[in-house]
């Protein structure tokens, strides 16, 4: 998975060609912690299909906030550099990522 900041973010997710799924995450985000596991496994799963990167809230807000992130963790499908979908709190499981994914592609 990607490491995104603000140096790297416009050109590898707004300037990116095809789809890109962004975990925004924070250090004292415990449901976030709990959750990339799951979103490692999937970014082995849509190997070329889906480029996979995550993004550190606390390192970057002024960021997230631009990309309207409000709560964690939230995990938001761009195409062509436009959002998408999402997936927050509730619906940012695995199986919920999932689906997010294959009702996209």
């Amino acid at each position: 998975m990607l490491v995104l900041d603000q140096n790297n973010f416009e050109q590898e997710v707004l300037k990116a060609e095809g789809f890109v799924l962004v975990d925004y995450w924070g250090e004292s985000c415990e449901p976030c912690k709990a959750l990339m596991p799951d979103v490692e496994a999937l970014a082995q799963e849509y190997e070329g299909k889906v480029k996979f990167g995550k993004l550190n809230t606390n390192q970057a807000r002024r960021l997230a906030i631009s990309q309207k992130v409000l709560g964690l963790p939230t995990l938001i499908l761009y195409k062509d550099g436009q959002k998408v979908a999402d997936a927050t709190r509730d619906n940012a499981t695995k199986a919920g990522i999932k689906a997010m994914i294959e009702a996209n592609l």
